[in-house]
């Protein structure tokens, strides 16, 4: 994603503040629920994105979370969650998870912010670009299980080939 230029000052109280900025640049849809929620959606290759940020100002910690629109099946569940379990052992930042009332996978990181000036709009929009790389990354490998039939080790090497060349 494109660095935005907007001027801020490192030492604003509330994340969420240049988070609103960072997701108007984009021109992505969001709704401020209130001082500590946000909600914003923001289009990928594969589906849009659900993004849910939470500023907790007692444990001074941003939790994000970015959902797939895609709906796990009861008798698919303990494929994908074996899948989510292969697919964290290849992350450095965040991890996936499962929404267990819902079934929908998802992404998830925090950053914790106790003794900094304040959030950064370069770590905020790394957070971000890193969710939604890493949900494009590895969306074929969780449609491969739930419609391909592939176990989860084989989504996941079909997945993750590097296609060289040109088609």
């Amino acid at each position: 994603m494109p660095a935005l230029s907007i001027s801020t000052s490192k030492h604003d109280a509330n994340p969420l503040d240049l988070m609103e900025q960072i997701v108007g640049g984009y021109e992505w849809a969001f709704e401020r629920r209130n001082d500590s929620e946000m909600a914003a959606e923001a289009p990928g290759k594969w589906c849009d994105y659900g993004l849910y940020f939470s500023w907790s100002r007692e444990v001074s910690a941003m939790h994000f979370t970015c959902t797939f629109d895609l709906k796990v099946p009861h008798q698919q569940r303990r494929a994908l969650f074996e899948l989510v379990a292969l697919a964290n052992e290849r992350l450095w930042i965040g991890h996936f998870g499962m929404d267990l009332e819902s079934g929908m996978p998802l992404f998830r990181h925090a950053v914790l912010l106790r003794g900094a000036p304040g959030a950064s709009m370069e770590s905020l929009e790394d957070m971000i670009d890193i969710a939604i790389t890493e949900c494009e990354r590895f969306y074929p490998a969780f449609q491969f299980v739930l419609w391909g039939g592939k176990t989860p080790t084989e989504a996941l090497e079909a997945a993750m080939l590097d296609c060289a060349g040109e088609a």
